[in-house]
């Protein structure tokens, strides 16, 4: 459906809405079960078992890094410094010297499956196999769509023994050790135990995670078990239970919290936090690379093509009462990446508040009172790392009607607006479709840059959803895959970003602060600058 936003005032009473039920729980009146930890998700479901998570980044926070892990992995144990990768199942990795297209990767010795199973490259070519081979019979239409945003590089891979696998990308990719961190290793016996039945795998799945799935039931709940044998010490975890719930509304997970149902909830409402504070409630935060923008259609029916009108919706947006909105849990953006941030570059394009700059930018590109600028956005109610998007969008939408834009959205759940930016602007189901309002990341160059701005790039991996392309941005975007020193990389990834900002690739907003909230008695919590988050150090006491 598309329907009309609402006034300015009303953006904060919608953020209200309900909220009052949820204060009115006052002091919680359950206690926590010591040893057990109880997570609202912002997500509307269980994310998928199988192995490759849905619900975005929040489902490999969940039931990706709990239940499984990759070759490699971020190093989360850290909340002063950004994460780096780390070695997981692969206990080191190097390029070849003469393709830089090869790669042999050293795996661990030793490790389980929660199934009992070993864990060998016949694991790692298995699970490739089951996101990429069609004619596999492990292949997993459901997996293999979750994979993509992570795979699209590879070409081909081979057990070379037991504990050693080479991989090759379509093209030299200095990044694929970022990748391989969301490629998550299945169980070949449990998928074997359970008739070679991806369905029946999802009620017993099998990994070699911290955790291990016990039961789950669709939109209730996931329970979660402490896998005490989990092949590294320091990451068995100091809970001996994990229960999620899938909480998409915000007023709902505050009651939860605040009447003792759960013990930690993901994504608090700005208008919650101080009565959170008044009940001792924890409120953590810390920066971590992510971003709130627009991704921007430039298909011929788009008015986004011309860069005044992209450079005039910026300047529209009033990100400093946004932030306000928000109780101060966001910071303005300047563009994909943090000013602090060493990819962030030099771009001469300000992106601040200017409504007459804008106007005056839109009556250039021919627009004004008798021609508003008219848009439809695809938005969703919540989702992982939406933030608060229902208010936010009302409160932009009143920012364009101010200059002259008339923008309408087209409202969808999280996991459905996943969907549909997969497909890319030229969908049919997207047709006259303006933009998507998809939170994204820049925890790594294809996720964060190179995907965003290099038309070459797979429309899944790469988040080009517009089909933006800038011959500048390609050259600048192939350089940075095919730079393997990390301080070189960052400079052209620092060009890269220069020249997206200079183009007004997308309307950038604000970059979120990680809200959470949690009872007094969770202890143990080191909130990384990540959107991922490491649950093994936790109690509940």
């Amino acid at each position: 459906m598309i329907r009309r936003g609402c006034s300015k005032p009303l953006a904060s009473a919608a953020l209200l809405s309900g909220l009052g039920l949820a204060l009115a729980a006052g002091p919680a009146l359950a206690q926590s079960k010591p040893g057990t930890l109880r997570v609202a998700m912002t997500a509307g479901d269980i994310p998928l078992t199988t192995g490759e998570p849905s619900q975005g980044g929040e489902g490999i926070r969940f039931m990706g890094i709990t239940v499984y892990d990759g070759l490699t992995r971020w190093d989360l144990s850290k909340a002063d410094r950004p994460p780096v990768i780390v070695p997981d199942l692969a206990e080191s990795w190097a390029v070849h010297d003469d393709d830089k297209k090869v790669w042999t990767f050293r795996l661990r010795r030793g490790v389980k499956f929660h199934d009992g199973s070993e864990f060998t490259a016949d694991a790692v070519t298995f699970n490739f196999d089951k996101l990429l081979t069609k004619s596999a019979p492990q292949y997993d239409e459901a997996q293999a769509v979750q994979g993509s945003l992570w795979d699209g590089s590879l070409a081909s891979w081979r057990k070379i023994d037991d504990y050693t696998v080479e991989i090759t990308t379509k093209q030299p990719d200095a990044n694929l050790p970022y990748a391989l961190a969301n490629i998550f290793m299945s169980s070949p016996r449990r998928w074997e135990e359970m008739g070679r039945d991806w369905n029946k795998v999802a009620q017993k799945p099998s990994g070699t995670g911290p955790w291990r799935l016990e039961s789950f039931k669709p939109r209730e709940r996931a329970d979660l078990v402490r896998n005490a044998n989990h092949w590294d010490p320091a990451r068995i975890p100091k809970s001996e239970r994990l229960i999620l719930y899938p909480m998409p509304d915000s007023n709902t997970r505050v009651a939860a919290l605040l009447s003792g149902q759960v013990d930690w909830v993901e994504a608090p409402p700005p208008d919650a936090i101080p009565r959170l504070r008044q009940q001792k409630m924890q409120i953590v935060t810390n920066i971590y690379p992510h971003v709130w923008p627009y991704q921007l259609s430039f298909l011929d029916d788009s008015p986004f093509r011309d860069v005044r009108v992209r450079k005039a919706a910026n300047l529209a947006i009033d990100r400093e009462g946004l932030v306000k909105l928000l109780g101060g849990l966001a910071v303005p953006a300047k563009g994909q990446i943090d000013p602090s941030h060493p990819w962030f570059g030099r771009p001469s394009f300000d992106i601040t508040y200017d409504p007459k700059e804008a106007m005056r930018l839109l009556a250039e590109a021919g627009y004004g009172p008798k021609k508003p600028l008219r848009l439809t956005m695809i938005i969703s109610t919540s989702g992982s790392g939406q933030m608060q998007p229902l208010p936010m969008n009302e409160f932009i939408k009143e920012n364009f009607k101010d200059v002259g834009i008339d923008m309408e959205f087209e409202v969808l759940d999280w996991e459905a607006l996943r969907t549909r930016r997969r497909l890319g602007a030229w969908a049919p189901e997207n047709k006259g479709r303006s933009g998507i309002n998809n939170s994204t990341a820049y925890w790594d160059p294809d996720i964060g840059l190179i995907g965003p701005a290099a038309s070459f790039m797979p429309v899944p991996l790469g988040f080009n959803w517009g089909r933006y392309k800038n011959d500048k941005a390609d050259a600048l975007a192939t350089k940075a895959k095919q730079t393997f020193d990390p301080k070189e990389q960052d400079k052209v990834l620092a060009e890269l970003h220069t020249v997206m900002v200079d183009d007004a690739m997308w309307l950038w907003v604000v970059h979120d602060l990680n809200p959470r909230a949690m009872r007094p008695n969770v202890k143990g919590f080191v909130q990384a600058q990540s959107w991922f988050q490491d649950l093994t150090s936790v109690t509940v006491e």
